[in-house]
């Protein structure tokens, strides 16, 4: 019996609609936040310990690697809000045609490029 195999293995071939690739950025940006988490509880934690130690963070902060840290924690809890309000409109039964879908996933991934550069510019 022969069998139909997919003929595309690439992966990086594969082009995905705009509605699955918000549904990614999705998930990824809920996994970077809880890495960034990580970051956050720390900073919060060495902060309050003691007057040299929120120095260090309020140092650190302000060099380069925190201001990155910075905007692209904002950047991925942006995306993630963004994402999740889409999905619960989805939810509610809007926007869950191919056409609309695709269109309200290209608005979320715009709006949350503007978002992004205009952090970055205030924090910069």
């Amino acid at each position: 019996m022969k069998k139909q195999r997919p003929v595309n293995l690439q992966l990086n071939t594969i082009s995905f609609p705009p509605a699955a690739i918000t549904s990614i950025l999705h998930r990824i940006t809920g996994v970077a936040m809880f890495f960034a988490l990580l970051f956050v509880i720390w900073a919060w934690a060495e902060s309050v310990s003691s007057p040299d130690g929120f120095a260090f963070v309020q140092e650190q902060m302000s060099g380069v690697i925190g201001k990155i840290i910075a905007i692209g924690t904002i950047s991925a809890l942006t995306y993630h809000i963004l994402g999740g309000l889409r999905h619960l409109v989805m939810d509610m039964g809007y926007w869950e045609e191919l056409e609309s879908g695709n269109i309200s996933a290209k608005i979320v991934i715009g709006l949350w490029i503007v978002l992004t550069v205009v952090v970055g510019v205030l924090l910069c």
